[in-house]
Parts: C-alpha cells; structure tokens; sequence
C-alpha cells in the first residue's frame, strides 16, 4: 500500500512540473488564464448557478487540456527532428489548430453564459 501512495505522490509530482513547465513557456497559457480568471471573476459577480459554472469550469479546463497538448506535441515533434520536417509542422499545426478550436468555442460559450446576466446586470434598473 505504502508503494502504492508513493507512486501517486510522483505521478502528481509529475503532472505538476508539466504544468509548470506550460505555464513557465508559453505566452497563450498566460493568456488562458488571465482569461479564465476574468471569467471567474465575472461568474462570482454575477452569482452564477452550479449548472452555468460547471459548464464554465469544462470549458476552461477543455482550453488548458488542448494549450497542454499543444505543447507536448510541440516538445516531441523537436524532439524527433531538429530539422524543418513537413510531417513536424502537420503535428504542430494541428495541435495549434486544436486550441484555437477550444478557445474559439471558449469564447461562444462565454458569451452564452455571462453575456445575458452581464447585459441585465450592467443595463438594469
């Protein structure tokens, strides 16, 4: 059992000098998180339901998911080839193309849920 909890301490060990790494190197990860923060803000002001931040919280979370799978894709395709390949650039093109996919539909999202109480909020009475 004792091996067991050391093992899960490492793979968070892991997982967290992934994550520091991301934030660490790459400028559209500050981004996202400002972002999010924002939204967050936001969502707090505007006493949002449990349904509305369960929906902000996969969003948000879809958005890092992607940035940090970019990044992985980015670090392996390098790793594989110093050199310009065309089959690099695909892997890293596509990876790009997956967070903006996310932060494209982040954004709708956004708009769907803070737009209307933002709007009442900012235009009431």
């Amino acid at each position: 059992m004792k091996a067991f909890l050391l093992s899960r301490v490492e793979s968070f060990r892991h997982a967290l000098r992934g994550w520091s790494y991301v934030m660490r190197t790459q400028r559209n990860a500050w981004i996202h998180g400002i972002a999010a923060t924002l939204v967050f803000i936001v969502g707090v002001w505007l006493q949002l339901p449990a349904r509305d931040w369960a929906v902000l919280i996969l969003t948000i979370s879809m958005v890092f998911a992607a940035e940090f799978l970019n990044t992985a894709i980015e670090a392996v395709a390098d790793l594989a080839t110093k050199e310009q390949h065309p089959l690099a650039k695909v892997g890293k093109d596509v990876g790009a193309a997956a967070v903006l996919i996310a932060a494209l539909a982040a954004v709708l999202i956004g708009l769907l849920i803070l737009g209307p109480p933002l709007w009442a909020r900012l235009t009431g009475p």
